[in-house]
């Protein structure tokens, strides 16, 4: 017969090596403090990137990543002992970011942003889409298809037309507005040398 658990015990193994231990008073040079300061680099690029970062190079698969990572770390910080408030918040400001992040990517790619930034770009796709039709409609007429294929080369030949002249004023309007603020500054820059 073994010997008995003594009362205080409560079933629980007493040694001093499987105990948890006490939260101790940390000094701010300890890893409760500096673990989270250094952390704070993820969010501050994350809050830098939302900032001054164009919506063509943010990554539809590591902005969610990194707030799923930050939302399970936000959880250990609550529960280890002592909370750790500084990681928190670390965690919750880069899940935030990354959200925000994600939000600017599914807007730009999928619901229209993309079109209102570089209405230019739009109208190069439309122009590479009419193209495509005019060949496939060209491929028809060689195949002695011409009814069918003659009327869809009219209006793919009208949709390039379209596309090509919207491709041309979007090009022109952004190549005005390029011109023009180089001008303002290389003006700038005469008016600076001659004071």
């Amino acid at each position: 017969m073994g010997r008995p658990v003594p009362p205080a015990c409560d079933g629980q193994l007493s040694s001093r090596a499987f105990r948890s231990p006490q939260p101790p008073n940390h000094p701010p040079w300890r890893t409760h403090f500096w673990g989270p300061v250094a952390n704070w680099g993820l969010p501050l690029a994350a809050l830098s990137d939302v900032f001054n970062k164009d919506e063509e190079y943010i990554s539809g698969v590591m902005s969610p990543t990194l707030a799923v990572y930050s939302m399970i770390f936000m959880r250990f910080a609550w529960r280890v002992i002592p909370r750790n408030y500084l990681l928190f918040a670390c965690h919750a400001t880069n899940a935030a970011a990354q959200s925000v992040q994600e939000m600017r990517y599914i807007n730009y790619w999928y619901f229209g942003g993309r079109e209102k930034k570089h209405p230019e770009l739009v109208a190069a796709d439309a122009a590479k889409d009419a193209s495509q039709e005019i060949k496939d409609a060209a491929a028809l007429i060689k195949q002695d298809k011409f009814s069918a294929a003659g009327d869809d080369l009219k209006q793919a030949g009208k949709e390039a037309l379209h596309a090509a002249s919207a491709g041309a004023e979007a090009f022109s309007k952004k190549g005005q507005e390029v011109k023009a603020e180089v001008e303002s500054k290389v003006q700038k820059e005469i008016d600076s040398l001659k004071k």
